[in-house]
């Protein structure tokens, strides 16, 4: 077998768990643009020292390797596979707890292993065969310590990766009239990350399907401009969710998920906002993870500290907390006006990374629960999610009468 590609990271000490195998082959060879995944082939299992995931592809792909805490997971990202066939199945033995893999970005596609202990990369490699061209991807693991795993864990920085990426997602995005209401609509999950499963049903599905329902009701409305955040079933970041929604000026952001409890047959729709208590450790979180050109829409806080990240939040809350909650208020009423079924509390508060943003005001609609058998089949057609997407629209329109009266009165 000739060594067409191989990258090596040995890991010492507290090294970073970074591989990137951005293939030099790709000149001598023309990508498909889809590598398939020879399940048989492919194996996840417990080694002496910590743990093997080896993977036969049809072709070589640009990939990557590292890890992320809390949990403890291994991440592989490819440009790209197609992973029908690849489940918890292939595992074997008790270091790796579950595995899944999906769409990450049209044209990008991830595999994840939950770890159920401390292990480090210690080698990986990729190799091709002479003879048909597949692609063995191998890497070793080992074991390491708590602090260990969480000095190398973390997504990397690689510009060229980065990039590729970035763009893929939200792709060019035209401008809204200038004196447009600007609604952001997030259907949750999608790629990789499915959401809550039951009788055949995922959320991440489901959602799109409401999502694209409402952008169309909401795209009727005068005056009003619907983005959404994800238009196809693909995996984008929480936090990024809200960058693109600063990134189109969005006066409001209202994100759709469902619900599964085994054993318990809840019901109905419940609306969160952030909670008062939650509001400090929220900016923290935001000061924390976004970049300081990433915090407030409209200013670039590069070389500022925490302290002014915070105030300048803590601002801008004053308006968009409030509004938040006047527009959770106005959907719980027409959500019932137009027959959608409710939970016995309907207004709900938590900490939920959708809700962190301070400049615009921000809900998650729970629609109802996939466990419950009324709910999914409800949930699993367009007449069924229709008063849904009725109620929506008419908290909108109702909240953005609200909003222009208050205008005159808001803090300058």
């Amino acid at each position: 077998m000739r060594q067409a590609v191989r990258f090596l990271l040995r890991m010492k000490g507290l090294a970073s768990a970074l591989l990137l195998g951005l293939s030099s082959m790709a000149c001598a060879q023309e990508f498909s643009g889809l590598a398939r995944l020879d399940v048989a082939a492919s194996s996840v299992r417990d080694s002496r020292g910590g743990l093997e995931v080896e993977l036969v592809l049809s072709q070589v792909v640009p990939w990557r390797v590292f890890l992320l805490d809390d949990p403890r997971r291994l991440v592989l990202d490819f440009r790209e596979v197609d992973w029908r066939g690849a489940d918890a199945g292939l595992i074997e033995g008790e270091r790796a707890r579950d595995l899944r893999a999906g769409a990450l970005r049209p044209g990008w596609s991830r595999l994840v292993l939950d770890l159920s202990a401390p292990l480090v990369v210690d080698e990986a490699g990729m190799s091709v065969d002479d003879t048909d061209g597949r692609a063995r991807l191998r890497v070793r693991l080992t074991r390491a310590d708590a602090g260990a795993f969480a000095a190398a864990a973390g997504a990397p920085h690689d510009p060229d990766w980065d990039f590729g990426l970035r763009g893929d997602p939200a792709g060019e995005v035209a401008p809204p009239p200038e004196e447009d209401l600007v609604i952001v609509i997030d259907p949750g999950h999608g790629g990789i990350d499915p959401g809550a499963r039951h009788g055949g049903v995922e959320e991440a599905d489901l959602m799109l399907d409401l999502g694209l329902e409402l952008a169309r009701a909401v795209q009727r409305m005068e005056g009003v401009t619907p983005y959404l955040t994800r238009d196809a079933d693909v995996f984008v970041p929480l936090q990024e969710r809200l960058t693109l929604a600063r990134a189109v000026g969005a006066d409001l952001f209202i994100s759709l998920h469902a619900d599964a409890l085994e054993g318990l047959q809840a019901t109905g729709a419940s609306v969160y906002t952030l909670a008062e208590e939650a509001v400090a450790e929220a900016t923290r979180r935001m000061a924390e993870r976004h970049g300081r050109a990433d915090i407030v829409a409209g200013l670039d806080l590069s070389g500022q500290d925490d302290a002014v990240a915070t105030v300048l939040m803590d601002l801008a809350r004053l308006e968009t907390g409030p509004a938040g909650r006047r527009f959770a208020a106005e959907l719980v009423a027409a959500l019932e006006a137009r027959g959608a079924p409710l939970t016995r509390r309907p207004r709900r508060e938590a900490l939920l990374a959708v809700l962190t943003s301070a400049d615009f005001p921000a809900v998650l609609l729970e629609v109802g629960f996939l466990s419950n058998d009324i709910d999914r089949e409800r949930l699993s057609s367009a007449a069924g999610r229709r008063p849904i997407v009725e109620g929506i629209v008419l908290a909108i329109d109702r909240w953005a009468i609200a909003q222009e009266a208050l205008a005159p009165l808001k803090r300058r």
